[in-house]
């Protein structure tokens, strides 16, 4: 597996999922929606944490900074 997600996009997606999970803790997002927003946060943590979006793998997209070889 190839790093595919930047600094900024790993920021966004623990923010998001802090957001989800406030939202869901706070009880404005309940029943079947507010766990399907703990499993988007569970997600969105994941991938920021191992580096690499599997949807971004599929579309070929890339946010992380790609380091040129010298030679």
């Amino acid at each position: 597996m190839k790093a595919n997600i930047g600094s900024l996009d790993k920021l966004v997606r623990l923010l998001l999922a802090i957001v989800l999970i406030l939202l869901f803790y706070f009880e404005i997002l309940t029943d079947s929606l507010g766990i399907i927003a703990l499993i988007g946060a569970l997600v969105l943590t994941v991938t920021s944490l191992i580096n690499f979006c599997p949807l971004y793998a599929i579309f070929k997209i890339s946010t992380c900074k790609v380091k040129e070889k010298s030679n």
